[in-house]
């Protein structure tokens, strides 16, 4: 088998194919493993040493000189289709764009930064504390001591972890913990909001074990209970972005607030559905109260001296009002069928920047 006639006839073939396929057909039967040139190689072996030093250069020269043309006979062949497809296809940049699937902002959250919105309009700033707490945080120092029957009104998560008094340590049950440590880390005036996850051994259509809380205190000199009703209805008409929204002060129990209060609010029906504002009648929407003196003095203030207020309510359930759900197990499901229906798109959440006076 001669070199030369074979180098003619693989450089016709390489120029006159007239596609990739057609191409890669003139690859394979020079350089595939039988391909003409693949056996010329392999025939060197079989050469007497004279004759091998004369062939080996020719036979290498072959496989190299095709491998070229075929790279080169390639790249032109792509170029041609490239131009081919420019000059023939058109894009229509006014049509809209395939919508990227995109990640969506939990009801929760939303709702968590529109009350710290409020309520940074109103000077109050964020304070945080442990999810994991000590018996004295959770109950002793909100005036909840061991033997207090108001501790079988929280369904509470120990563990079996214990603090340094010896008890075991609890999933908080209530951010009024975080209220304890700002009193005690904090000289007044204190105006903060303690946001954050809470724990309960409950779960039904309106609890759940793990669920969120807000949590607001004041402590200043001469706080009265009418700068604690002012403070909850200005954030209630901001939050629910209605100017009728109406409250009721019930009386009510907590052990670290005296006197103590629970918040209705007035509500009406629009579209067959129950809405916050009106006057149809009355929801519970949180509690609240004077802070009780002992709880003051526990962290080591005069309740001579320094008074103030506090308030609490379920994150999850201002949502629900706000936003039309019915059913608080949803928030925890993971279900993205719900996300997409209820999330909040991050370039169109709702906002309150116009503050609680707008």
């Amino acid at each position: 088998m001669s070199v030369d006639p074979l180098a003619a006839r693989f450089a016709q073939e390489i120029a006159a194919a007239a596609d990739l396929a057609a191409l890669d057909a003139v690859r394979v039967a020079a350089l595939g493993k039988s391909g003409e040139v693949t056996q010329l190689l392999k025939s060197l072996g079989t050469m007497d040493a004279e004759t091998r030093t004369a062939e080996a250069p020719r036979i290498h020269g072959l496989r190299e000189a095709v491998s070229e043309a075929i790279a080169a006979k390639k790249a032109a062949l792509e170029n041609a289709e490239l131009e081919r497809r420019l000059a023939t296809e058109r894009l229509d940049l006014s049509l809209p764009s395939i919508e990227a699937p995109r990640g969506s902002i939990h009801p929760v959250s939303q709702v968590m930064d529109e009350l710290a919105e409020i309520f940074a309009d109103l000077g109050f700033s964020v304070a945080e504390g442990p999810e994991i707490e000590d018996d004295w945080h959770n109950f002793t120092a909100l005036n909840i001591p061991e033997t207090h029957p108001a501790r079988a009104m929280q369904d509470t998560f120990y563990m079996d972890e214990r603090g340094a008094d010896g008890a075991p340590k609890v999933l908080r049950t209530h951010t009024s913990p975080v209220q304890i440590r700002t009193m005690q880390s904090s000289p007044p005036p204190i105006r903060v909001i303690a946001p954050g996850r809470v724990y309960r051994s409950d779960s039904d259509a309106t609890h759940t074990p793990m669920f969120h809380q807000i949590e607001g205190l004041v402590i200043d000199r001469k706080i009265t209970l009418g700068h604690l009703k002012w403070t909850l209805e200005t954030f209630l008409k901001a939050f629910f972005e209605r100017d009728d929204v109406v409250l009721r002060m019930r009386p009510s129990y907590f052990p670290f607030t005296e006197p103590s209060a629970e918040v209705d609010v007035g509500w009406s029906m629009e579209k067959g559905r129950r809405v916050v504002g009106g006057n149809e009648g009355w929801m519970e929407v949180l509690g609240s109260g004077m802070v009780h003196p002992k709880v003051i003095a526990n962290c080591g203030l005069d309740p001579d001296e320094w008074q103030g207020f506090a308030f609490g309510t379920g994150v999850d359930r201002l949502a629900m009002l706000k936003y039309g759900m019915d059913d608080l197990r949803a928030f925890f499901d993971g279900d993205l069928r719900w996300m997409k229906h209820y999330g909040f798109r991050f370039l169109d959440v709702p906002t309150l920047s116009g503050g609680v006076g707008a």
